[in-house]
């Protein structure tokens, strides 16, 4: 763990950084948090906003870009709620005089291909190196499109994402990112070569017992199913494993028959697999007529005014 001069430095250094909560970093967090959820408050819709954005300002930001998830694998289920999350926090940004803008994206199917910790390092890897799962990729030039509006650099969004397309496609984020990862104590050969990363004992494919066309997602359910791999935990005393998870081989709007491969689970201990399967199973819905598309960003807001 950085202490946060040391992180203050790395800042410095790369310009970027990666951190969580600490003892140093909004302690008093996890106490507000407590209180919420011992007054049933942990779903107001205020309180969310002010616990996400007194993180944010406190940080002293020139400008700040939320990425706000809505659908079945996100807090806020329904758009009209993730809107007022997203409009509640973009006010508070600015009116605090930070540059505030909210992207609003789809959670109804997971984004890229992979659920589980160390099959996500890969797969956002692959994404550094230029390739990666097109949502995955997207997301990421858009997130950083808006970064760069927000920073002044752009004036338009286009620009700024060939500007980022260069950039990924060249290696320079790669090479960004190993050097970050390697101040941040993480190890670089595993960036370089992923085969390295932690690998499960056994894979196991769940295939489509029906012909079809893929309608949506349960994220969660799919979630929930690596979480009894061992990919998540149930709580806070357990164990992880960043071997295990699953990897998904259709998304929504696909065509499947019958004995197609819909997903393959990396697992080390085969308790719960069972489960894990019926589970995974049920999250993915198959039905005759091929579904409308739902676009990955489904609204941008920005303060009034």
């Amino acid at each position: 763990d950085l202490d946060l001069q040391r992180f203050r430095d790395m800042l410095r250094r790369h310009h970027c950084g990666l951190i969580g909560q600490t003892a140093e970093i909004a302690p008093a967090d996890r106490k507000l948090y407590a209180l919420r959820d011992a007054t049933g408050t942990v779903e107001s819709i205020p309180l969310i906003a002010s616990s996400i954005m007194s993180k944010k300002l406190a940080e002293g930001l020139d400008g700040l870009v939320l990425d706000v998830k809505v659908g079945s694998g996100a807090f806020m289920k329904r758009q009209e709620d993730a809107a007022e999350l997203a409009r509640t926090m973009v006010t508070l940004g600015h009116d605090a005089g930070v540059r505030t803008t909210a992207l609003l994206t789809d959670m109804d199917q997971p984004l890229g291909a992979c659920i589980g910790n160390a099959l996500e390092v890969r797969e956002s890897i692959e994404v550094l190196r230029g390739g990666g799962p097109s949502d995955l990729r997207e997301l990421t030039l858009e997130l950083g499109a808006e970064m760069l509006l927000s920073a002044g650099t752009h004036t338009e969004r286009e620009d700024a994402l060939r500007t980022l397309t260069r950039l990924l496609d060249g290696g320079y984020a790669f090479e960004r990112f190993r050097d970050i990862a390697a101040d941040q104590g993480g190890d670089p050969r595993t960036i370089d070569d992923p085969d390295l990363l932690p690998s499960a004992e056994r894979t196991v494919e769940l295939k489509a017992d029906a012909g079809g066309w893929i309608s949506a997602f349960d994220t969660e359910a799919v979630g929930r199913a690596a979480s009894l791999l061992g990919a998540g935990r149930a709580r806070k005393e357990d164990p992880i494993d960043p071997a295990v998870g699953i990897v998904l081989h259709a998304r929504r709007g696909a065509r499947v028959e019958s004995g197609d491969p819909l997903a393959t689970l990396h697992v080390n201990n085969a308790r719960d697999l069972d489960e894990a399967l019926r589970r995974c199973r049920a999250a993915i819905r198959i039905v005759a007529q091929k579904p409308e598309q739902v676009p990955l960003i489904l609204d941008r807001i920005e303060a009034e005014g």
